[in-house]
């Protein structure tokens, strides 16, 4: 019976990685095909078969594709974005999050559902709604749009991670600092944000990503300013059009060079960010 079991754990382990490995394969196949066709030629690209080792490599595409188009206005652009997600996100959220976690008030449980049936409406419901609401304000074509709504706690995915992570603290800590005289805002900053680290460090990743690979919104808000383009938004203007062939040698030199922050940011954060989302699921 012991060995039977052994068997099937050991089949049931071997269909498991090979699931995964092929899971993986599918994952990760686009990306070298993306990266090995930043180092061709246009003529190589459209050779039939497909051939996968660049013959010459053009390591030049990455330095044409600079010159080609304004590759550092895009960034700048991505990274005022960028900034201001994390750090509004990090910040705002998780002042919301202790207020759901920690704070004792009529219609709390109530308003947090209400927070979280959000997460079922679509974003491009909203969209037309909300452009009519930037339009009004005079937000329309300018960071604002894309800014703005991150400095004040919009993400309920993120407050929901964040207050989940926050009841997992024991009470006794804020009981203690309650008692020398440390107020509610004292208390989350001293003594949650610290102690927090892996959850904020989860939700860093998540807000670096959203605002790194944000395409549609700064599409549609900020269409009448290019020089406002973030680098999204502006991998879609090398895609060809009008009787224009694609340049799809800078376009996947710059896809390539898109992918890199963001495995970066994983690579650093990684340890906090497993912790972090793990975490998060002990309490409800």
């Amino acid at each position: 019976m012991t060995l039977r079991s052994s068997q099937i754990r050991l089949l049931s382990h071997s269909v498991l990685h090979v699931v995964l490995i092929a899971g993986s394969l599918l994952m990760v196949i686009p990306l070298l095909w993306t990266l090995s066709t930043s180092l061709k030629s246009i003529q190589q690209i459209s050779v039939w078969p497909p051939e996968w080792i660049p013959d010459p490599v053009m390591w030049s595409n990455y330095v044409e594709v600079f010159k080609a188009v304004p590759v550092l206005l895009w960034l700048r652009n991505s990274l005022v974005i960028v900034a201001a997600n994390v750090v509004g996100s990090v910040v705002t959220c998780s002042f919301v999050a202790y207020g759901f976690a920690r704070l004792r008030f009529p219609g709390r449980d109530a308003l947090f559902l209400l927070m979280l049936s959000t997460l079922m409406m679509p974003y491009i419901v909203r969209l037309i709604p909300l452009y009519v609401l930037y339009n009004q304000v005079g937000w329309i074509n300018t960071f604002l749009p894309v800014t703005v709504p991150q400095l004040l706690a919009r993400n309920p995915f993120f407050i929901f991670l964040l207050r989940q992570f926050f009841m997992g603290i024991p009470d006794d800590l804020s009981d203690a600092a309650r008692i020398d005289g440390a107020n509610e805002f004292q208390i989350w900053w001293r003594i949650v944000m610290p102690l927090s680290k892996p959850a904020l460090a989860a939700v860093a990743i998540f807000a670096f990503r959203d605002a790194w690979d944000n395409f549609l919104a700064p599409l549609v808000y900020m269409a009448g300013r290019p020089d406002l383009r973030p680098l999204a938004v502006g991998l879609y203007t090398l895609r060809g059009g009008g009787g224009q062939l694609p340049d799809t040698h800078y376009l996947m030199a710059l896809s390539t060079l898109m992918i890199i922050p963001m495995l970066l940011m994983f690579a650093l954060g990684q340890r906090y960010f497993i912790r972090g989302v793990t975490l998060t699921g002990l309490k409800g």
